[in-house]
């Protein structure tokens, strides 16, 4: 039984030798400072796409008066 963890067929033990190969290069040590980084990489983003979609909703509002 193998279970589709992602779209395109990545399964379990895909993914835990990708989390293995991680634990390799970066250490024990090192993968919550990657994590946290991660985390405000995605968060800057996700802050940018607001922002887009802000500007645009006023673009809009603008045009129709």
């Amino acid at each position: 039984m193998e279970i589709m963890l992602f779209i395109g067929g990545i399964g379990l033990q895909e993914v835990l030798v990708i989390a293995l190969i991680v634990l390799l290069f970066f250490g024990g040590k090192k993968i919550p400072e990657l994590m946290k980084g991660l985390g405000k990489g995605v968060r800057s983003f996700k802050d940018g796409m607001k922002e887009v979609e802000d500007t645009v909703k006023d673009d809009d509002e603008q045009k129709k008066d």
